[in-house]
């Protein structure tokens, strides 16, 4: 996934680089900075001392040394104000930077610590707003693994209207699904069949048996040619001749669904590929589909949209707006502790 926010400790990430917030100073200091040269040892200071100060919004790079990365990029964020003193243009800088460092010395992936919103004061909102839109950018040309640690999901915050939102929409559907239940129930114990009528299948008492199930009329009985050829295209298919129709190009679609593009490439030489229903979502949004034809898309892989999934229903939240945006439909369901889209 080129973008994956994940809680977890810094440290242990196993990337090509580990990106340190970092005091413009030679020094260690607190938070993430004190906790990744614990982890790497005494050498990774003694090489930041070589490279002595460094200005806000910049970064440098150095070994990993006893760290699970191959090199650790050292920048430093802005001290946040009052947001009127360049400090968004300044954090964008440092992702900026940071990623370019990467590509530079043939990164396939980076691990961020949410840069500014610690000690530095940066409201957490507006830093995890200017993360997503630097790597978003940045990944529009660039082919890498991004990840963006939180130690927990109480340092990660969208914004407080959005959040409230969806979380309406979700006690609204969590009732309506409990009715319908409800409704469901009460229907079958006023409609039970014990026993098939003795006249199914008789044209004469059609009228009598108009409310059987269908599943209990007689069905004629098909040929497997007849059940083939109603087979409709697979996921794969599906995907293709949508991208052909809605006049996209491969690197647009696969980039807006978070998915990276060896697994665009084996779903688009393999018609019987089953992606998982986070890809498959995922394409769904890329593709900008309302939400009939999101049911219809992801069915062809084999899911449904099911109105007791948590995530489910956030996805639907966005789709019924019109909202086709990826990295805020990740922000929300990481926000409520739902597995992200994307591979």
């Amino acid at each position: 996934m080129p973008l994956e926010i994940v809680r977890n400790d810094i440290t242990k990430m196993q990337v090509d680089a580990i990106v340190n917030t970092a005091n413009p100073k030679p020094i260690v200091g607190g938070g993430v900075d004190r906790a990744i040269h614990k982890a790497a040892g005494a050498e990774l200071l003694a090489a930041r001392k070589k490279i002595g100060a460094i200005n806000t919004g910049m970064a440098v790079i150095t070994p990993a040394y006893g760290l699970h990365a191959k090199f650790v990029i050292h920048t430093v964020g802005p001290v946040w104000q009052d947001g009127k003193h360049g400090e968004r243009e300044l954090l964008a800088s440092c992702y900026a930077n940071s990623l370019q460092l990467a590509a530079d010395n043939e990164c396939a992936s980076i691990a961020f610590p949410l840069i500014s919103a610690g000690i530095f004061g940066c409201p957490a909102e507006i830093a995890i707003a200017v993360a997503t839109q630097a790597i978003r950018d940045f990944l529009l040309d660039h082919e890498i693994d991004v990840y963006l640690v939180v130690f927990d999901h109480k340092a990660f915050k969208i914004s407080s209207s959005l959040f409230e939102d969806v979380q309406s929409y979700l006690d609204t559907r969590y009732v309506e699904e409990l009715l319908e239940e409800e409704y469901r129930d009460d229907y079958r114990d006023r409609h039970r069949f014990t026993e098939v009528p003795t006249c199914l299948g008789d044209e004469t008492c059609a009228g009598e048996v108009s409310d059987i199930p269908k599943f209990l009329k007689p069905q004629k009985k098909r040929s497997l040619e007849d059940l083939l050829a109603e087979v409709d295209d697979t996921f794969s298919e599906a995907l293709l001749r949508l991208i052909d129709a809605k006049g996209k190009t491969d690197p647009e679609v696969y980039k807006r669904a978070n998915v990276d593009r060896k697994l665009f490439s084996k779903i688009r030489n393999n018609p019987a590929y089953k992606p998982s229903k986070a890809t498959a979502l995922a394409f769904a949004v890329a593709l900008e589909l309302n939400l009939d034809e999101t049911k219809d898309f992801i069915g062809r892989a084999g899911y449904a949209l099911s109105r007791s999934s948590k995530a489910d229903i956030i996805i639907e939240y966005f789709i019924q707006r019109k909202e086709y945006d990826i990295f805020t439909i990740n922000e929300t369901l990481f926000a409520f502790q739902q597995p992200l889209l994307g591979c």
